[in-house]
């Protein structure tokens, strides 16, 4: 939503400035998104007057002028066809940009002769589109700052432009007036009252209005009023002022008017040319394949129940929506017939998506505005074209009825500041409410009918509590409490806590993602059935809930490589969804790696993340939430992990604790991510909870005796995973084998085609005595029994 500051001064008796404004608008809920103040880009420049131009010695098209200016006499050199002795002129010194060129002015040669400066056009200044020559003007002060003159001669032109993000919620300040309503509230001014003298009936109106029964419901009000002898042109200056500054472009005067009462009143409004409509208007319900060509020139074709309007000769405009053509206003047009009716806002949005039309109009109506206001919208816009075009009016001709909107909700001012958390008078409340427009009856409050986000009482709160400001809120200590409190999180809730620490302390970054998905998505990591789907979607990339946070992590990462960040570590912690109803839901740790382990470096550390960083990183994630120490690392994970390079970190086969690995190409290549990623998920329900609640540390368990380690090398088949090898030498002694890793792998030479040779240390790590080397001896027989009985492996000689 744009507007023009004296566009709202229209509407609003202030002194505030632009950025006093702006803030309030900000904390009342209506986010400025961005602020167009052209006097800002033109202070630099300064009012000359040329004391003489004569031609420039070596080019027949150049003028080498002596400009007076507040620093004295200038030499510029200037190439405009009206450059001459005697006329006043806007100077760019040197060092001053001009925004119109992208450039900084500096002292240069031309030709061989020195320029200290140019003479600039309105186009170089972003005024116009005029560059023929340099700017004239009738008057001005030597040395006077051209903004300054343009604020007091031409102040449209340096009119600042407001730019504002309107929530779904408040389709109220879709209208400068509701904009101005609320900086009124907030005590930056005065509403002005916009009262309207009703152009005089003359005579029946020409055409007549109906609304069929089964329309009733999307269409409870049509009014209209013929007026004839209108003479179309031009708007005044104005108004094409205020329509360009927001960026629409000025066409005719009754075409203006409609796009100016959209944006000024929130009432958007349709002129038909009344001598190309045939008969009456009839409003109605499509019944399937009724064609329009509307007024942005494309053809549409109405779908069964969709409403229209439609005179005798077929349907002459998508109603709420979008015109159509052939009764558009032209300049030959002297009869209109202007329309001013409320439409359905979920029957509007239906048939805007359907018909993949976006108007001013139908982004209004779909939100809601003021169904009290449709018959005075009417007088407003008729009294306008009356004044400007000229011509008589009808009386009005009104369909329906105003749909009765009337409520009324309890105000209590205790409550109101107990929730809110401010002192605020009681008088207070009242004023802010009926400064918003609602109307107090003792302690009820009858809200507005342009206001239709108020449906409870706790919407009264929010009015009075914005209004006041939550800027002044004062934090408060809490009251310190006798003892020891009870604890206030859960088990599963500091594990979560300690998880996002301790991934956070591993170089990842936070991410918080949406928890709904789109069905492609979440069909990849085995969701998108029907039981995680929502009923309602905010759009069809968010249909689904998610069934693992991998899917938005990556959407993530691939956004970030679209913006040239190629290296990305991200993780969040949260809840996913495997079906739809209550407590079909679980917690996951989730974190990906892509790209390089860090920046480039002269000494060459930089790598393509792998494997076993993601291993490291979820081992410790792990060890901080409390998991066990020895755990099995097996395969067998899901279709989205890479089949030969990803493992289970398990208890046992059916306990899995967590997933890491690769994932796998097609599904980097759906999600759009570019190049290997890795990536691993934590379950934090697995993992067992302590047999212990106490937070007393078990004693220490250290030993004196020298751990010993033994190296094996076992030929087994090439297809043999060394994960089971190491998991059968682990199992052959649980107390006393601490830890077993591989060291080597060969394969090839005298081995034989098809095997392969894998070499282990097994550290040995005993408590009660000194091993013997009978013991390590039995403890090695045991190693190769097990390791023969699980692989088939032996002993390599």
């Amino acid at each position: 939503m744009k507007f023009t500051l004296s566009w709202l001064k229209s509407h609003l008796q202030t002194d505030a400035s632009v950025d006093e404004i702006a803030d309030a608008l900000t904390d009342l809920g209506l986010e400025v998104e961005g602020i167009e103040n052209p006097i800002e880009k033109l202070r630099p420049f300064t009012i000359g007057y040329v004391n003489s131009a004569v031609k420039h010695p070596d080019a027949d098209k150049l003028r080498v002028c002596q400009v007076q200016t507040d620093e004295g006499e200038k030499q510029i050199i200037c190439g405009a066809p009206n450059a001459r002795e005697g006329i006043t002129v806007v100077v760019a010194k040197p060092g001053v940009y001009v925004p119109g060129i992208d450039t900084t002015i500096g002292v240069g040669k031309i030709r061989g002769i020195e320029s200290f400066g140019m003479m600039a056009s309105e186009r170089e200044m972003e005024l116009s589109d005029e560059h023929d020559g340099i700017i004239e003007l009738p008057s001005g002060e030597i040395g006077q700052s051209f903004a300054d003159y343009l604020a007091e001669h031409d102040p449209a032109k340096v009119d600042p432009v407001i730019e504002i993000a309107i929530t779904p919620n408040r389709p109220d300040a879709l209208g400068v007036s509701g904009i101005a309503r609320d900086l009124a509230a907030r005590g930056l001014g005065t509403l002005k009252a916009r009262d309207v003298t009703a152009v005089p009936e003359n005579g029946a109106s020409a055409i007549g209005v109906s609304i069929d029964d089964d329309t009733l419901d999307g269409c409870p009000v049509f009014c209209g009023r013929l007026i004839k002898g209108v003479k179309n042109g031009p708007s005044p200056q104005w108004l094409q002022d205020q329509l360009r500054a927001i960026g629409l472009r000025p066409i005719s005067f009754l075409v203006d008017v409609t796009n100016w009462f959209t944006y000024d009143l929130n009432r958007p409004l349709h002129v038909f040319d009344a001598d190309k409509l045939a008969g009456n208007l009839r409003v109605h319900r499509a019944i399937g394949g009724e064609e329009i060509v509307a007024l942005d020139d494309k053809t549409y074709t109405l779908s069964v129940g969709q409403m229209a309007i439609s005179d005798d000769n077929g349907v002459q405009s998508i109603a709420g929506i979008m015109g159509g053509l052939e009764t558009g206003c032209t300049d030959e047009t002297v009869n209109v017939f202007v329309e001013s009716a409320y439409w359905n806002p979920v029957q509007i949005a239906y048939a805007g998506r359907a018909l993949k039309i976006n108007s001013d109009a139908r982004y209004r109506f779909e939100r809601g505005i003021d169904p009290a206001f449709t018959p005075e919208g009417l007088e407003h816009a008729v009294r306008m074209i009356v004044d400007h075009a000229g011509g008589e009016a009808s009386e009005v001709v009104t369909a329906g009825a105003v749909p009765d909107t009337a409520r009324a909700y309890k105000l209590d001012t205790d409550r109101v500041v107990s929730l809110v958390g401010m002192e605020i008078p009681a008088q207070t409340q009242r004023q802010t409410l009926t400064d918003l427009g609602f109307v107090l009856d003792g302690d009820q409050a009858n809200v507005p009918s342009w206001r239709p986000d108020v449906q409870g009482e706790a919407d009264l709160v929010e009015e009075v509590a914005r209004i006041a400001s939550l800027t002044k809120l004062v934090g408060k200590p809490l009251p310190r409490m006798a003892g020891i409190a009870k604890p206030v999180l859960t088990p599963m809730q500091k594990r979560l806590t300690t998880a996002r620490r301790t991934t956070a302390a591993l170089g990842y970054n936070e991410a918080v993602t949406y928890s709904f998905i789109d069905q492609k998505a979440a069909e990849l990591f085995g969701g998108g059935t029907d039981a995680t789907m929502l009923a309602n979607p905010i759009s069809s990339e968010m249909s689904h809930m998610r069934p693992n946070l991998l899917p938005g992590l990556l959407q993530a990462a691939a956004r970030n490589q679209a913006r040239g960040f190629m290296d990305v570590s991200l993780f969040e912690a949260g809840p996913a969804w495997h079906g739809g109803e209550p407590g079909e839901q679980h917690d996951q740790v989730a974190g990906i790696l892509v790209g390089r382990t860090g920046p480039k470096d002269v000494h060459g550390e930089m790598r393509p993340v792998d494997v076993y960083d993601v291993k490291a990183d979820i081992e410790a994630v792990l060890a901080s939430m409390g998991a066990p120490a020895k755990v099995q690392i097996l395969r067998g994970g899901s279709d989205w992990w890479h089949p030969g390079r990803h493992g289970q970190i398990c208890l046992g086969p059916k306990k899995v604790l967590g997933v890491f690995g690769e994932l796998h190409p097609k599904i980097l290549a759906a999600m759009g991510v570019k190049g290997p990623a890795m990536a691993f998920t934590i379950f934090p329900a697995e993992i067992p909870l302590p047999r212990k609640s106490s937070a007393t540390r078990p004693a220490l368990k250290a030993t004196d005796l020298q751990a010993v380690e033994r190296d094996f090398a076992f030929v087994v088949d090439a297809d043999v995973e060394a994960l089971t090898l190491v998991n059968a030498a682990a199992g052959a002694d649980k107390a006393l084998i601490s830890d077993v890793r591989v060291f080597d792998e060969f394969i090839g030479g005298s081995l034989g085609e098809g095997r392969k040779s894998l070499a282990i240390t097994v550290r040995l790590q005993p408590r009660d005595a000194t091993l013997t080397e009978k013991d390590i001896e039995a403890v090695g027989a045991k190693i190769i029994e097990k390791v023969n009985k699980a692989t088939g492996g032996e002993l390599r000689g």
